[in-house]
């Protein structure tokens, strides 16, 4: 049986992974590398560069604004499936919720040394952490500097 909450939540066309306590949202057009970053990250924690990543969602994540916090799972019939570009649709473990931390928008304009890093944005009035990167490696080491390198106070 599907889960009747998702059923009724926003449907946004992303990618979600959980990263240590918290998801990060992956979005972006279609092909600009969601799902390979979604793959990279959970590499990421499999070789220890991360301490734990686990996938939530692939292509389709429902979205829930709870307790002032902004909730994602994956669409029932795509839970636990990532498309692995080359081979196609692949099942791994997936978590069936989880609170989204950042929202990465993949291939919007960003710059070298931005004013502000680190913007929120709005979705479903809760203010989540948002990273603007390019696509490929880019995106990743950005992440991965969001997790494991604090920002300087100058």
């Amino acid at each position: 049986m599907a889960d009747t909450a998702a059923n009724l939540t926003p449907t946004v066309h992303a990618s979600a992974v959980l990263v240590g306590p918290h998801a990060v949202l992956i979005r972006g057009a279609s092909g600009a590398g969601k799902s390979s970053l979604a793959l990279d990250l959970l590499q990421a924690a499999a070789t220890g560069a991360l301490r734990f990543a686990r996938l939530v969602a692939d292509d389709r994540c429902h979205l829930e604004a709870r307790a002032g916090r902004l909730l994602v799972r994956p669409a029932p019939q795509l839970a636990g499936l990532i498309e692995v570009r080359g081979l196609g649709i692949r099942q791994l473990p997936y978590e069936p919720v989880a609170v989204v931390g950042l929202v990465i928008d993949l291939g919007a304009a960003s710059e070298r040394m931005p004013a502000k890093v680190d913007e929120p944005t709005k979705m479903l009035g809760i203010a989540v952490r948002r990273l603007a990167v390019a696509g490929g490696s880019e995106a990743l080491r950005a992440i991965l500097a969001v997790f494991r390198i604090p920002a300087a106070g100058i």
